[in-house]
């Protein structure tokens, strides 16, 4: 049987990032939340905590602690039908998805759900092919990926595609791709790059020009940074257009091969031990996602 006592406090140490502020959530002592995890994890043999700034779980302790994410669901589930038990827990549904979603399309979804949803939200960010990760090592219910392979244990719903444009500035394209873009000239011109895992810009390349070119970057992990550095002429991106659109209508931004778009088709996974209980916060990312997204070309 699993000591629920304990495979609590260590959901709560890894959600709250120390043994201090889990034991102020639970109404207890440190010292106890301590002794808890530690007799857990002797009783099963395995580290479920590292211990640190913040504390992380181990990958069983991730298991662990989705484990009691599905548990919180169902008591919540139970609460609604059973009032007379007292107040619903309240449940926090760690959810992954990629910046730029989270920076245009996926912050209204999110938003919607909070208000009538009853659940507290944990987003984590990763690259589009690889936030499905997340749910296959057991950290999330649910994530927006570009991965259409349902993973082990979820189901799939097709999205649409987040339109990305190649912009830069009037005063950058002047000076770095005087005679047009070229292959030539991109493998010159400061290209901004997201992170290692950011492929757009390579991918738009390839796509244009049938082969890859090593391109000079800036590295900058901020969805809005890449607009702000566009505009200010440090390099050219791929950019969403809701973001890049107010811009091109002004004249600030321009695109370096008008009507050349690189199309992401995203999809939204979700556990399907979860999936009655996040029912809502599906339809609300799929609405959201109609209203902003494009079908995929």
């Amino acid at each position: 049987m699993i000591d629920y006592a304990a495979a609590r406090a260590v959901a709560m140490v890894v959600r709250l990032g120390s043994f201090e502020a889990a034991a102020r959530a639970l109404g207890v002592t440190p010292s106890a939340v301590s002794q808890r995890v530690r007799q857990l994890e002797e009783r099963l043999g395995t580290v479920l905590i590292m211990r640190g700034t913040p504390c992380v779980a181990t990958d069983k302790g991730a298991r662990l602690c989705r484990h009691m994410d599905h548990v919180g669901l169902l008591e919540q589930d139970l609460h609604d039908h059973l009032p007379g038990l007292g107040a619903a827990p309240q449940v926090t549904i760690p959810i992954a998805t990629n910046a730029d979603s989270l920076g245009t399309w996926f912050m209204p979804a999110l938003a919607a759900h909070a208000r009538t949803g009853g659940h507290l939200l944990s987003i984590a960010l990763d690259d589009e092919d690889h936030t499905a990760d997340w749910l296959r090592r057991g950290q999330v219910l649910a994530a927006v990926t570009a991965v259409a392979q349902p993973v082990h244990g979820c189901s799939v719903t097709p999205l649409g595609a987040l339109r990305y444009v190649a912009t830069a500035s009037p005063a950058y394209v002047h000076r770095h791709f005087p005679e047009g873009v070229t292959a030539a000239a991109l493998a010159r011109a400061p290209a901004l790059t997201f992170n290692q895992k950011d492929s757009l810009q390579q991918d738009w390349v390839r796509q244009g020009f049938g082969e890859g070119i090593v391109l000079p970057t800036h590295w900058l992990p901020s969805t809005q940074a890449f607009v702000e550095a566009s505009l200010a002429g440090m390099g050219w991106a791929l950019i969403p257009v809701q973001l890049a659109r107010a811009h091109l209508d002004a004249g600030r931004l321009v695109e370096l091969a008008p009507c050349r778009w690189l199309d992401r088709a995203l999809f939204w996974q979700v556990s399907r031990l979860a999936a009655r209980s996040l029912s809502a916060l599906t339809q609300a990312v799929v609405a959201a996602a109609r209203q902003d997204l494009v079908r995929p070309g």
